[in-house]
């Protein structure tokens, strides 16, 4: 495993994010390198020759791989999402329980996430808020990982049987946007018990029809 810079939060022990892969190949180093880099330190702040001293790699491996920084970029929010992905949906399908107690065990999982010592935050978010809002590649691979999620709580809230898919969905995913951020910020992990109590009265009032 490769040493963890002093800048840099320790790789997370709970599996969500790419830091806690074994690297199997040069390709793998150079991924894990920059996606410990640029997810602490920033996309932008990061330049190519950091994540190679990091990697360990030659420049010319480096660009094997990748044909440039954005790519490289674009690599690491997929495998970031792929892997955030995997570990959050996991957890959630854990829960037995009714729909209502699946939505609310969202916000319990997101505590675990913000209360390890390895938490960054949302590389998405991160990535979108650094570049320009036009940037394509930040945007479209924050666009397709908040697809994953908003298609999981429409289901969610379909099976509640509430009125408006959509606008729920949205506004369940505005709470743990939220929630993420004011975390990030306010090294509190209890932001999420927050947005627990707030989706609490949201589905409440959605089921009941009222507002």
């Amino acid at each position: 495993m490769l040493d963890t810079p002093a800048t840099c939060h320790p790789p997370s022990a709970l599996g969500w994010s790419l830091s806690s892969r074994e690297p199997r190949s040069a390709r793998d180093r150079i991924l894990v390198a920059a996606s410990r880099l640029f997810c602490n330190q920033g996309f932008a702040a990061t330049g190519i020759d950091t994540v190679i001293e990091e990697a360990g790699a030659a420049k010319a491996t480096l660009y094997k791989h990748f044909a440039s920084k954005q790519a490289l970029i674009e690599a690491v929010l997929e495998a970031e999402g792929e892997t955030w992905r995997a570990w959050f949906f996991g957890r959630l399908a854990q829960i037995d329980g009714p729909a209502e107690a699946r939505l609310l065990g969202v916000f319990d999982v997101l505590y675990d996430w913000f209360d390890d010592p390895g938490f960054y935050g949302c590389p998405f978010i991160n990535a979108v808020a650094e570049f320009d809002t036009d940037d394509s590649v930040a945007r479209r691979a924050a666009e397709l990982h908040k697809e994953h999620l908003l298609t999981w709580l429409k289901a969610q809230l379909m099976e509640l049987g509430v009125r408006d898919v959509k606008e729920g969905a949205r506004s369940l995913a505005v709470l743990i946007d939220g929630a993420i951020v004011a975390a990030q910020h306010g090294r509190d992990p209890s932001f999420a018990r927050t947005a627990r109590n707030l989706a609490r009265c949201f589905l409440e009032t959605a089921e009941t029809g009222r507002g």
